[in-house]
């Protein structure tokens, strides 16, 4: 597209290594963009999403991390499961870090449903990582909560495309919003598809939500991490809100919170090197 910017071509001209660690019997992927040595730094994709969507954030930190980012089960390139739980969910954020020898000082970036699968990872295991960085997601205000189901059963019927493109096209970001910068999420979508013999389909497993146990007491886990914290929110996010992370600060006192201007629910797409500068500027302070 002539209106891509250099730096995003820059971005993802960085090709990620990708690999499969097998977790509760399911094959998981991940990609890595740096190897082992420096201190860790492991992404965390949302619901319905896969770890490429990280592919123009990732390489802005690989001189410095050991930078990787996983595909949940049941999104991306990993297997589907009978049954999903935030349990499974985070036994694959720690595997994934162990098979890559990440250390205990790495750092955690997990965005909307990601986050809650990482808040179990870090409540679980208290010892295993130095830090998470919530990317609009956490525990809302009482006030705010939504049905606990309405992000997570928002499933379109399965559909088969004839063409890549025909299937790109009719990508959606949900929960739903515009994004100005369409090349991001022509590449997000390019990822998010795959050919499965008959026609183009979407990755992700549509039967997701209704395979999916919640029983989720992020307000518990987040009370119970003594990690370092931050969260990073879309000052127009529909999804999140400074009432609800004055009330994470109320359950966690050690809680960052940042929020980026012009932004909603998705702000590493709507604002993208805000976004790395703001994350940059967390990790600079945790060192």
């Amino acid at each position: 597209m002539a209106d891509t910017p250099d730096w995003f071509w820059s971005a993802i001209e960085v090709e990620p290594t990708a690999g499969k660690v097998e977790v509760a019997g399911s094959d998981v992927s991940y990609l890595t963009w740096s190897e082992p040595g420096e201190p860790g730094l492991l992404f965390v994709h949302g619901h319905n999403a896969h770890a490429h969507w990280w592919d123009f954030v990732a390489p802005s930190f690989k001189d410095d991390y050991q930078v990787a980012a996983l595909d949940l089960s049941g999104m991306g390139d990993s297997d589907h499961r009978d049954s999903y739980s935030a349990d499974t969910y985070a036994e694959e954020i720690l595997r994934v870090a162990d098979v890559l020898n990440m250390p205990s000082n790495t750092i955690v970036v997990a965005h909307s449903f990601g986050g809650i699968m990482a808040l179990r990872a870090l409540a679980s295991e208290a010892q295993r990582f130095q830090g998470l960085v919530l990317v609009d997601s956490g525990v809302r205000h009482p006030d705010e909560i939504r049905d606990p189901d309405r992000d997570i059963t928002r499933l379109a019927r399965p559909k088969v495309y004839p063409s890549r493109e025909v299937a790109m096209s009719r990508f959606r970001l949900q929960p739903p919003q515009q994004c100005a910068n369409q090349f991001i999420v022509d590449h997000i979508a390019r990822h998010s598809v795959d050919y499965d013999g008959d026609g183009w389909v979407w990755k992700f497993d549509e039967e997701l939500g209704s395979r999916m146990a919640i029983g989720i007491d992020s307000a518990a886990d987040l009370s119970a991490i003594t990690a370092r914290l931050a969260l990073i929110y879309g000052a127009q996010s529909e999804s999140f809100s400074a009432k609800s992370a004055a009330y994470m600060q109320s359950l966690n006192a050690h809680l960052q919170v940042n929020s980026i201007a012009d932004a909603q629910h998705h702000l590493f797409l709507d604002q993208p090197l805000a976004f790395i500068q703001q994350l940059r500027d967390i990790l600079d302070g945790w060192k």
